[in-house]
């Protein structure tokens, strides 16, 4: 693993955990919303120490820290078999492309009704903290500065994480280093 980002990972914790963090102190009356950017190459030590060190330590923190943890790609896929269109979405793909499954899915996965969705089964406001993964896995079938947007008037108090493999300058997103640029300003960066 790149030392550089070792050092990036040790700084998490002692941040999430923190009260000032936690009650989203010093941020000028934005929300809570964080995003830990990380060399996309780096995706496989990222899930490793999240599911290994953060996930963990969250849970046996005290006083307890009420967290949910939501892979984004998972959550799409169980909203399509919970509404039978994941074998369909196979199919459609297999007979008529990418372009057409995704244009087929926009209505269902569309960035404002997943922020409902999502708000109605995780609770933010009986959350401590909110944690969003599979960003890269999800792409292209979500925008994740679209569905960051969607779910500022749901969260309040609660902070959000979205761990992102890619580069956030604290203006843009730049999905895996490569993709063009996001612009998104109203999130800061977990750790520089």
């Amino acid at each position: 693993m790149n030392p550089s980002l070792q050092a990036r990972l040790n700084q998490i914790l002692p941040k999430l955990t923190s009260a000032d963090f936690l009650g989203n102190q010093g941020l000028g009356n934005e929300i809570g919303f964080w995003i830990f950017d990380y060399p996309p190459e780096e995706e496989a030590e990222m899930r490793s120490f999240l599911q290994h060190v953060i996930e963990p330590a969250l849970a046996k923190h005290q006083p307890a820290i009420r967290h949910a943890t939501v892979d984004l790609f998972r959550f799409a896929v169980d909203l399509l078999e919970e509404r039978k269109l994941l074998d369909k979405a196979v199919a459609m793909q297999q007979q008529k492309g990418d372009a057409a499954v995704l244009a087929a899915l926009r209505p269902v996965l569309k960035e404002d009704k997943l922020a409902q969705k999502l708000v109605e089964q995780y609770d933010p406001a009986n959350l401590d903290l909110l944690i969003i993964t599979g960003v890269g896995a999800v792409y292209p079938m979500m925008r994740t500065h679209t569905l960051l947007s969607a779910l500022h008037p749901f969260m309040k108090d609660t902070p959000l994480v979205m761990l992102y493999p890619g580069r956030y300058d604290g203006y843009s997103l730049r999905l895996f280093n490569k993709l063009s640029e996001d612009h998104y300003y109203r999130a800061f960066r977990l750790v520089a």
